[in-house]
Formats: structure tokens, C-alpha cells, sequence
């Protein structure tokens, strides 16, 4: 999930620089208490490490195409998160938010294209990292500061974490698993239902017809806590499309991704 710092960049980043203690030996993190960045960000990508405690309160649906990735869904509709408020701020705190959210605005990526390792770097735009008075230091003279040792940790986690979804991904789709999804809801006072499709879901009818050697790979691999959680997750549908229409943001109809 890394990117060469000046191309391609990922959802939220204007840019990337490599953290150095050299040219940013003043530099201090600032907790905030909003994320603008966040607002009108509907699908998020997520970690299989995330499926348990993110299908409580988000569906976890698939991109399309054969890159595939998880996405925790907190809105039907581009430019809709039902629970991130105008100024940034979570509208429910009981909402679940996705470690690519959280690593903000760090993460690893590689310098160069034949790069061998990958190195700490940060958006120069984010208005939390800068040469300020006030904020906790990421250096302690030429070496990392706790802060910083912290946040290189949680990026070699999400990263690793990064690794397994992948290997998630590409399993379900050797066994065929992943097909497109559709969901229908009809509202009240409505007199057309409100169609959502653009993602990808697993395929229950398939899952139940896996040999049973395929079946004891994926139980012993882990994968069918995953599986379940991510088919328990899409119940959550209708109350993403209610939140939604409470908040006068459903549009008819488009697709989700």
C-alpha cells in the first residue's frame, strides 16, 4: 500500500518526503482534534486485521478489478462519510477508524522504484507536522524521538498487515470467491429502490461448494473468521443508507465505488 513519494500518491496525501533529521530536526507533531482530510471520504482501505472490530459498525466490501483491496464503507456515495462531520470531526465515537486513516500524515514508501527498503515519510501539507513552538519533537538531536520511533512501528505493522490482505485477496480469487455485489434498499416514499453496486463481495453459493481440502486450507490459514466477518458486515448496509438519508446525502441512485 506504499507509493514513490512524488507519483501516484494515495488517498490523502498532496505529497510525500522523507523524514529526515537533517532537514527536520525542529520538527514537532501536533495532536488535532478534526481531520479535514477525512470529510466526504466514503470507502477507506482496510487490513484483515481490521475485519473483526471494523464489521461491528462499517460493511467491508471489495474494489473492483484483479487489484482488488478491502474497503471499510462509511458512505454509499462518493463524496458521503456519514460519520465525519463538515469541520472533521467524528460524528459518532463509536465508529471504527481504519489504521490507513490513523497513520496519517506518515507512511512508508520506497525513494526509489528499485528501492530495496521502504523509508518514513510524511505529507509536508498535513497542518500537524511542521517547525512549531508547540507539539512533541521528532527528534532528539540526530536520533528519533519516542514519537517517531512509535510511528515508524505502527507503519511496519500496518505494512505487514498490508502483506497478509494481499495474500487474503489473492487466495479468494484463486478460489473464485469474489463476484460483484449489488445492494437494493427500499425507502419509504420512495417508489424506486435505490440500487448500489461498483464493489465486489464474496460469493456464499461458492464458499458452500469448496472441496473440503480447499475448505481446511482456509480454515487453517485463518481466512474463514475474515470471510464471515466480512459477510456479517454487509447487514450494515441499510443503516449506512439510513444515516445517510437522515443526514439528506442519498442521491439516486450511483454506484459505490
Amino acid at each position: 500500500m506504499a507509493s514513490a513519494p512524488q507519483s501516484s500518491l494515495p488517498l490523502f496525501y498532496n505529497a510525500l518526503e522523507p523524514l529526515s533529521s537533517e532537514a527536520h530536526a525542529a520538527y514537532k507533531l501536533r495532536q488535532a482534534d478534526s481531520a479535514p482530510f477525512f470529510v466526504g471520504q466514503h470507502a477507506i482501505p482496510i487490513t484483515t486485521d481490521e475485519f473483526v472490530p471494523a464489521q461491528r459498525r462499517l460493511p467491508i466490501v471489495f474494489t473492483t478489478g484483479d487489484d482488488a483491496i478491502p474497503i471499510a464503507l462509511m458512505g454509499l456515495n462518493e463524496g458521503v462519510n456519514v460519520f465525519v462531520g463538515d469541520d472533521g470531526k467524528l460524528s459518532d465515537a463509536n465508529v471504527y477508524v481504519p489504521a490507513y486513516v490513523r497513520r496519517y500524515p506518515f507512511m512508508l514508501a520506497k525513494l526509489h522504484p528499485d528501492a530495496q527498503e521502504m523509508s518514513l515519510c510524511f505529507d509536508p501539507t498535513a497542518p500537524t507536522i511542521g517547525a512549531f513552538d508547540d507539539g512533541q519533537p521528532l527528534f532528539d538531536g540526530t536520533q528519533p524521538s519516542q514519537v517517531t520511533k512509535d510511528v515508524l512501528s505502527f507503519n511496519e505493522q500496518f505494512e505487514q498487515a498490508g502483506a497478509r490482505t494481499a495474500n487474503f485477496v489473492k487466495e479468494l480469487r484463486e478460489m473464485e470467491l469474489l463476484m460483484d455485489g449489488e445492494v437494493t434498499i427500499q425507502a419509504d416514499g420512495y417508489e424506486q429502490p435505490f440500487i448500489y453496486r461498483g464493489f465486489q463481495i464474496i460469493n456464499e453459493e461458492k464458499l458452500g461448494e469448496l472441496r473440503g481440502d480447499q475448505l481446511r486450507k482456509i480454515h487453517k490459514s485463518g481466512m474463514l473468521p475474515l470471510i464471515y466477518a466480512h459477510l456479517f458486515s454487509l447487514s450494515l448496509m441499510p443503516d449506512l443508507f439510513n444515516r445517510q438519508m437522515a443526514q439528506g446525502k442519498v442521491v439516486q441512485p450511483q454506484l459505490v465505488m
